[in-house]
């Protein structure tokens, strides 16, 4: 194939190779972001993009980031986790694989407030998505084992998640509670009446 498009940003990278797919996605790059029924479609696999999701939320496409935010969005509408764990972009005609170094979303703002007399709490991703934490957008917490700390990821849709990002780490220590839980007491984080446990006090250390 040739050149199908080229990226505004003068740093960006001119993308080459682009399945007709993908290109149909970035001629509509600009416009208001909408999720189509990728879940409805089943074409076959293309093969491998050389395009990577890094652990911070960037987007690279041959090594080199991709700054039109527009267009990053709009990938981040067709792309699909399947039941091999691994990382597609889906349109009707192909399905094209690509790597994720740890969550594809990343959780950069969040609003904790009462609603009906319940602790909600709200975050947006990286990629323009706004979901409420709850029995659909479950939380869950992985303990590092380099530094002990804390990660935790929001499920924003489909098996997509987000990684909360550092300072959302910290804005999120006030609102954890301890409770009495089956393997004794635990610590964790309610919303819409669900309390999504980060572990037990013990392990924890407190």
């Amino acid at each position: 194939m040739t050149v199908v498009t080229e990226l505004k940003e003068k740093s960006a990278p001119e993308i080459t190779e682009m399945p007709k797919g993908l290109q149909a996605l970035i001629s509509r790059a600009g416009k208001s972001k909408s999720l189509p029924p990728i879940h409805l479609w089943n074409p076959d696999f293309c093969g491998d993009l050389d395009m990577q999701i890094k652990r911070d939320g960037s987007w690279f496409y041959m090594g080199t980031p991709i700054q039109r935010e527009a267009l990053v969005h709009l990938f981040s509408t067709v792309l699909r986790q399947e039941d091999d764990g691994k990382f597609y972009l889906v349109t009707p005609v192909e399905k094209i694989g690509l790597t994720v170094e740890d969550a594809p979303f990343v959780a950069v703002e969040m609003d904790i407030h009462q609603q009906d007399g319940e602790q909600v709490v709200t975050i947006r991703t990286n990629c323009g998505d706004v979901v409420e934490a709850g029995p659909e957008h479950p939380i869950r917490f992985v303990q590092q084992d380099e530094d002990g700390g804390l990660k935790p990821y929001i499920l924003v849709r489909g098996r997509l998640e987000a990684l909360f990002g550092r300072a959302l780490v910290h804005e999120l220590a006030p609102y954890l509670q301890e409770r009495d839980g089956p393997q004794g007491r635990v610590v964790g984080l309610e919303s819409h009446g669900e309390f999504f446990v980060v572990d037990t006090v013990q392990n924890l250390g407190f």
